[in-house]
C-alpha cells in the first residue's frame, strides 16, 4: 500500500513559467566565477530562469576533482542577484544544507549515492525541517524503488511539500550505449503510484554523452515528465568534470526548440472516443491473461507436487534455458523485443519456482 504524500504542485515553487518543459540548467560543476557567471548569461538569454551547478561532488575516486566548496556558492548568489535567477545545487549533508541557507539557494537536491543511504536522507531532512524551498530527489543508484519513496517519506515528514523527483537513470553491469540504464519501467511505476509528483528528468547523467540527451529527453516528454535537468557548460571541452556529458548554452537552446511536449489529455470528443475504445480492448486483454497466468501458475503446482513425491529437484536449468530461447524466437513473429519476453518470462519463470520450493518446504 502506498504512503500518502503531501505534495505542492509546481505552479506554486514560484519557480518555473512557461513554455514547457521546465528546464533547469547549468554546468556540473562550479569551476570559477567567470565560468559560472558567462554560463549563466548565455543560459538566460533565451528563457532558462533555474541555474544549477554542483559545489560539492562526490567523485568515486580521491584526487578526482571534488568541486569548489562553498566558495562557489558566493559566484551562484552573483549570478542570481545580477540576473534575476534562481539557483540550485545538490546537497549530502547537514553542512550543506546550512551553507546553501546561507547564500540564497532556491532549491537543492539529493544525488543518487545520497537517495540511497536512509542516515543521510533523515539528516538532510531534519536540517531542511520548516524550510520552504523545493527539493527534488534523484533515483538511488540501484533500480530499488523503495528506497527512492523512502526518501520522499522523509522529506515529506519533515514538513518539505515542494517536493519532486528526477529521474537520471540506474547503474549497470550490462553494455550499453547510455552511461546508466534508463529503466524507464520504474520512473513509470513511481508516476503511476504519485501522479502528484513533479516529475524531472536528468538526461545529462542517463546519457554520459552529449549525442544522445536529445533522444532521452524526447523520451522522458513523451512519457509526461514535466520537466529537464541539464548539464550546460560555455566551454564543455574545458569542463573538470563530465565533460563528454555537457552542452554548450547554445546546443542547449536548439535541443530545447526541437523538443515535442506532449499534452496530458485532450477535450477533442473524437480523440477521447477513440482511446476510450482502445482501453477497453486493453482492458479485456487484460484480464485474460490474468486468467491464463493463473491457470499456468496452477499447473505448475500440480508439477511442484508430483517432484515432491518422485524427490525431483525443482530447477531444470537446460529445459527453461530451451523454452526461454523458444519463446524469444517466437515473439520475435509476433513483433516483440527479446528484452520484453526475456524479462516476462523470467518473471513468470521465478513466481513458478517459488511456488513449487513452497510445496517441497511443506511438511
Amino acid at each position: 500500500m502506498n504512503s500518502r504524500l503531501e505534495i505542492a504542485p509546481l505552479s506554486e515553487w514560484g519557480m518555473f513559467t512557461e513554455p514547457r518543459p521546465c528546464v533547469i540548467a547549468g554546468p556540473c560543476s562550479a569551476e570559477s566565477e567567470i565560468q559560472i557567471m558567462e554560463t549563466a548569461r548565455q543560459l538566460r538569454s533565451f528563457g532558462i530562469n533555474v541555474f544549477r551547478a554542483g559545489i560539492w561532488k562526490p567523485r568515486t575516486h580521491p584526487g578526482s576533482f571534488e568541486g569548489v566548496g562553498a566558495k562557489g556558492l558566493k559566484w551562484m548568489q552573483r549570478a542570481k542577484k545580477e540576473l534575476g535567477l534562481k539557483i540550485s545545487t545538490e546537497v549530502a549533508s547537514e553542512k550543506h544544507v546550512f551553507e546553501c541557507l546561507k547564500y540564497g539557494v532556491d532549491l537543492v537536491w539529493l544525488g543518487a549515492r545520497t537517495t540511497a543511504n536512509p542516515f543521510l536522507v533523515q539528516e538532510i531532512a531534519d536540517a531542511l525541517k520548516d524550510v520552504d524551498i523545493p527539493v527534488l530527489v534523484k533515483n538511488p543508484v540501484n533500480a530499488d524503488i523503495d528506497l527512492w519513496i523512502g526518501a520522499l517519506e522523509r522529506l515529506n515528514a519533515a514538513g518539505i511539500r515542494k517536493l519532486g523527483v528526477i529521474h537520471r537513470g540506474f547503474s549497470t553491469f550490462s553494455k550499453i550505449r547510455y552511461r546508466n540504464d534508463p529503466g524507464w519501467q520504474i520512473a513509470v511505476e513511481l508516476r503511476s503510484r504519485y501522479p502528484e509528483l513533479p516529475f524531472f528528468c536528468d538526461p545529462s547523467h542517463m546519457a554520459g554523452k552529449r549525442e544522445y540527451i536529445q533522444e532521452i529527453s524526447q523520451r522522458s516528454l513523451d512519457l509526461g515528465l514535466e520537466g529537464l535537468m541539464v548539464e550546460s557548460h560555455c566551454d564543455p571541452t574545458c569542463a573538470l568534470s563530465d565533460a563528454a556529458q555537457q552542452l554548450t548554452p547554445d546546443d542547449l537552446k536548439k535541443l530545447l526548440e526541437s523538443l515535442t511536449v506532449r499534452e496530458n489529455d485532450s477535450e477533442d470528443l473524437s480523440y477521447k472516443e477513440n482511446i476510450d475504445q482502445l482501453r477497453s480492448q486493453i482492458d479485456v486483454i487484460d484480464e485474460n491473461l490474468l486468467n491464463m497466468l493463473a491457470s499456468r501458475m496452477n499447473i505448475s503446482r500440480k508439477i511442484g507436487e508430483y517432484k515432491k513425491k518422485n524427490n525431483i529437484a525443482i530447477l531444470q536449468t537446460s529445459r527453461w534455458d530451451s523454452i526461454l530461447e523458444d519463446m524469444i524466437r517466437k515473439g520475435e513473429g509476433y513483433g516483440l523485443p527479446e528484452k520484453f519476453i526475456t524479462t516476462v518470462f523470467n518473471a513468470i519463470h521465478e513466481a513458478s519456482v517459488q511456488v513449487q520450493n513452497d510445496i517441497l518446504a511443506r511438511d
